[in-house]
């Protein structure tokens, strides 16, 4: 009997995907924007930054993925069931501003990108990215796994890209890899240094990220205990692949921003002026790369961003909808409107991108606290609650969250 259920289990790689399809989340506009500026301003200074950011993602997406395999809910459903109605809809609605400032980033990149590219508007750029939702709704037609390998191929663009990218701008090899994993003092030094490492902060670990991630993973359960430690495994390693790949990204968009910006005096700023200073610096192919990069992970986390606003919407109001296409662009359209907004009275596009990812960091807490207690919750999770080293490593992520909240918003209001 037990040979035979050997026998039968499905191939490693069918378990593999959703966190491809979380990552590129982690490789939105979002952390352009943050990056360009940490690098061109810092130099290599704030890359542990980024290092911490993507472990502490890694270990949340994690517990994302525990929580939906082993409770066969997604975290809104879950706070829906363990929270009373009140602090249900509190967190429905900060869970709704995070998309809405996820959105944000997310549309901006991609009007930025057809901006640069084919000289289109901004304001018409941005509508265009509406149509992200028909591009779901016609892959899904051929399976969710369709859509999960179309991901992976613009995960696959981003990251030759930069390949590329560090290619062009030649770094300094030795001072990459020693910023890059020792920590220093420059985050404290100002409330600008603290307010762009909360950005990046925000702009990795990012909630609706865990939202899509818990909902996702259930397609790999079959609803057993010996095939949930399975699913649970190869979850894991699903993760752990996937976001780091999301980690070099992130690392390699401040390091061409330092080696090229920062090292030649120049202080950027907006993502359409590093695409226009890396023409005569590097040569058309370095810019044209860029914004090909650019486009590819904008429309990519749209369209993970607006899967992630049907899971919360779902999950929280506790109700199916039958007509997905009606929800996803009435999500959109909502979450769509705040960039439109920008657009029309002509704030920066990168002022918006950071402040974005500054309202995702405050936000975190919401989403994160809840995970953490779910996960480790016995009664819950069973055989896969945290172990007493998850847990404290958990508790530990967390505290630096809110920590650096709690002296963004000190620093703020001593004027720091």
């Amino acid at each position: 009997m037990k040979a035979a259920r050997v026998r039968f289990q499905r191939p490693f790689w069918f378990y593999l995907g959703p966190a491809f399809l979380v990552s590129v989340g982690y490789m939105d506009p979002g952390n352009w924007a943050t990056s360009l500026e940490a690098g061109s301003r810092y130099g290599y200074a704030l890359l542990w930054i980024v290092t911490l950011s993507s472990a502490i993602a890694v270990l949340m997406q994690v517990l994302a993925a525990k929580l939906g395999i082993a409770t066969g809910m997604d975290l809104a459903q879950a706070m829906r069931a363990r929270y009373s109605p009140p602090v249900a809809r509190f967190l429905f609605v900060t869970a709704f501003l995070a998309m809405m400032a996820t959105d944000l980033a997310e549309f901006m990149g991609v009007a930025l990108a057809l901006n640069l590219l084919f000289g289109i508007p901004l304001t018409w750029a941005v509508v265009l990215t509406v149509f992200d939702v028909l591009l779901i709704l016609w892959l899904e037609r051929f399976g969710f796994r369709w859509v999960e390998m179309v991901i992976l191929a613009f995960v696959a663009t981003i990251g030759m890209a930069y390949v590329l990218e560090i290619f062009f701008a030649h770094p300094a090899l030795g001072a990459v890899a020693w910023n890059a994993f020792v920590p220093n003092g420059t985050v404290f030094e100002s409330t600008t240094a603290l307010f762009i490492a909360m950005g990046i902060l925000g702009a990795t670990v990012m909630p609706h990220n865990l939202y899509l991630h818990s909902a996702q993973v259930k397609t790999r359960t079959r609803g057993n205990p010996e095939s949930k430690r399975r699913v649970f495994f190869w979850s894991v390693v699903d993760t752990v692949t996937a976001l780091s790949a999301a980690w070099l990204v992130n690392g390699a968009i401040l390091v061409m921003a330092a080696a090229v910006f920062h090292e030649n005096g120049l202080l950027v700023t907006e993502i359409d002026q590093a695409y226009l200073t890396l023409k005569p610096l590097l040569g058309q192919a370095a810019a044209l790369t860029f914004a090909i990069a650019l486009l590819a992970s904008g429309i990519s986390s749209s369209t993970t961003g607006t899967l992630a606003g049907q899971v919360v919407f779902e999950g929280f109001l506790n109700v199916r909808v039958r007509n997905v296409a009606a929800l996803r662009l009435f999500v959109r359209l909502l979450t769509m409107a705040p960039a439109l907004v920008a657009v029309w009275f002509s704030v920066r596009p990168v002022t918006l991108l950071v402040l974005s990812q500054v309202i995702l960091s405050m936000q975190l807490p919401f989403s994160v606290i809840p995970l953490v207690l779910f996960t480790s919750d016995r009664r819950l999770m069973g055989g896969l609650a945290n172990p007493p080293l998850l847990r404290a490593l958990a508790w530990i992520s967390t505290g630096v969250i809110v920590v650096l909240n709690l002296l963004l918003l000190a620093f703020a209001t001593l004027g720091v």
